[in-house]
């Protein structure tokens, strides 16, 4: 049987090629599912998406009216697949529920340092053979606050590096981590944290209850000074209300390596395109932004990880078990 996988990059292919070699065949398009490509998958029992995937009702009647049954996401978040369509369609679902939490929670932390540090700035001047230090005083982060926005196992990892720095820990969750308690973390309401944290990272999945967690209102909540950073779904964050805020000139810095409307601009090259999305185009420019193209979880380790669970929920399927990955069908 061959396996047709969708939106593999470069550095991931003979990861995913090794890891299959003694299982199945696979063939992998660096091209993304979404409803032009999904007619290619005519014939494959088996497909493997990655998050970009456009994965909604049109795609999956598509997927199955050319007779694939499986759909094995490369990732962990899963808002970009219809589950209810899915399982009307009786399709399997799966995805990768657990990767190396140390991968996004050391890259939140790049961005955090890199934007209160004022490093792009830097590098760019000094490739120009400029060394002047105007403009480029940071911070120390000892001492100071970070509120975790989801203390879950990324979150977790995140709180441990601030502990390391000698900062102040708040949490919030819906689930109290006993680890991060034992760090010293307290946690607060929403508000609370917004209001008290020098350096806010987002570590909570993207679900109705999440989406556009930090809207207009949180981000008047923030500190006028604080550093945002968001590694985890574009969507929690409302970016025109942050752009709003930015012009006012708030905010030290902010990083984020995901954006609401990534889908179609991330992980394709549209560097000699104009760009239609005006409010990423804005968003850019400011000085104290830094954006990257959702590259968080985007370590060797991590995506062998990825693709090793793919391969155990590809062969879960064929055996006809049930895991922890699998989200339709349902239990």
């Amino acid at each position: 049987m061959e396996i047709l996988a969708f939106g593999v990059q470069a550095d991931e292919k003979p990861l995913i090629e090794h890891a299959f070699r003694d299982h199945h065949q696979i063939r992998c398009l660096d091209v993304f599912l979404n409803e032009d490509t999904a007619p290619i998958a005519a014939g494959y029992e088996i497909v493997s998406s990655s998050v970009n995937a456009d994965l909604g009702a049109p795609v999956l009647e598509t997927l199955a009216a050319g007779g694939t049954r499986l759909i094995a996401q490369r990732s962990t978040g899963f808002n970009n697949i219809d589950l209810r369509v899915a399982e009307r369609l009786g399709m399997t679902v799966a995805r990768v529920s657990y990767y190396s939490p140390y991968a996004v929670a050391e890259f939140a932390w790049t961005l955090a340092l890199a934007v209160n540090r004022r490093i792009l700035r830097a590098s760019t001047r000094t490739r120009d053979f400029d060394f002047r230090l105007d403009g480029l005083m940071g911070r120390d982060l000892h001492g100071r606050t970070a509120g975790v926005i989801g203390t879950g196992k990324i979150g977790e990892a995140f709180a441990r590096i601030a502990h390391g720095f000698g900062m102040r820990l708040l949490g919030w969750d819906i689930a109290e981590n006993p680890a991060c308690m034992e760090l010293g973390m307290k946690y607060v309401s929403r508000d609370q944290l917004l209001a008290e944290s020098d350096l806010v990272s987002l570590h909570v999945p993207l679900m109705p209850e999440t989406q556009n967690l930090i809207d207009a209102a949180a981000l008047k909540t923030m500190k006028d000074d604080a550093i945002l950073v968001n590694s985890s779904r574009g969507g929690l964050v409302d970016t025109a209300a942050l752009v709003a805020e930015l012009r006012e000139g708030r905010f030290t810095g902010v990083g984020l390596d995901v954006y609401e409307a990534e889908a179609g601009l991330f992980y394709v090259d549209r560097s000699l395109e104009a760009i239609e999305d005006d409010t990423l185009a804005r968003l850019v420019t400011f000085p104290n932004v830094l954006v990257t193209s959702h590259q968080a979880y985007y370590t060797e380790d991590a995506v062998r990880q990825i693709v090793d669970t793919t391969v155990r929920n590809v062969l879960d399927y064929k055996a006809g078990r049930r895991s922890e990955n699998v989200l339709v069908p349902r239990s």
